[in-house]
């Protein structure tokens, strides 16, 4: 009895362990401008995670007591919180304050006195100066006299050039490159289907699915794409999983602001 007791025991503390390591916070993040609908940046210091808002600043992430967490945005102050026991309880209000724009101190050398004929004097160019001005505005006006001297360095001055008669490999690569890659044409409608399945099938989308689309979400996501970023027409031949990649991230961030 007193084993089965002991056994009993170690399930529960076990469990107990489990969930208190699977804690979770939660909350919004406030910016003050309902224009920058860009994700904010999250960071666990304590357990080494990180994650991203979605584009009404809501997030959910794993944490334990004492962890430190980070909001860093572009262009506002950064936010540190402490997680207490309570957070678990009650959603967590982050505000973000925009960082000001430093404006650049002028100074002014020369304190005005009063005497306008001082003042004057000290502000206006000299006559000399001035005529300097006149006649060099002149020289450079007028027609030039002489020729002018040719932009070469003498070949009496010059060493020996080892590059004579040796092929330029490097040219020639790029040459060769220029030749071998494929030219960029109008996809038809099965060319566009079949670039499409195949982004389907081999460009990792979980980024999209991270904030909330479904598949049939994802499929008008990646006409839209296609559309405004032409990726049938240029990548269709010389299929890049990278380059593709991020010609995606750049045409969601034009997305999400008018499909929420």
């Amino acid at each position: 009895m007193k084993r089965i007791n002991r056994l009993l025991f170690l399930v529960l503390f076990c469990i107990a362990s489990e969930l208190w390591g699977q804690q979770r916070i939660s909350g919004k993040i406030i910016t003050g401008d309902e224009q920058d609908l860009t994700p904010v940046l999250i960071v666990n210091i304590s357990g080494n995670k990180s994650i991203l808002s979605d584009m009404s600043g809501n997030f959910t992430m794993e944490a334990q007591e004492n962890d430190e967490i980070r909001f860093v945005k572009e262009g506002y102050y950064r936010v540190d919180k402490k997680i207490a026991r309570e957070d678990f309880r009650t959603p967590l209000n982050i505000i973000l304050k925009k960082i000001e724009i430093q404006i650049p101190e002028v100074r002014v050398k020369y304190r005005p006195t009063g005497n306008l004929a001082k003042d004057n004097q000290h502000l206006n160019e000299s006559r000399k100066l001035q005529a300097l001005k006149s006649d060099m505005e002149e020289y450079m006006k007028s027609p030039l006299n002489q020729p002018l001297p040719s932009n070469a360095v003498s070949r009496t001055f010059t060493g020996h050039d080892f590059n004579a008669g040796q092929v330029n490999l490097f040219g020639v690569f790029n040459a060769v490159k220029k030749l071998t890659k494929p030219k960029v044409t109008k996809a038809n409608y099965n060319e566009t289907q079949d670039f499409l399945k195949r982004v389907r099938n081999e460009v990792n989308l979980d980024f999209l699915r991270k904030y909330g689309m479904d598949e049939e979400q994802i499929d008008a996501f990646l006409l839209y794409a296609d559309k405004t970023r032409s990726l049938a027409k240029r990548y269709r031949k010389d299929f890049s999983i990278t380059t593709i990649e991020y010609e995606l991230k750049i045409a969601f961030g034009e997305y999400s602001k008018t499909n929420k």
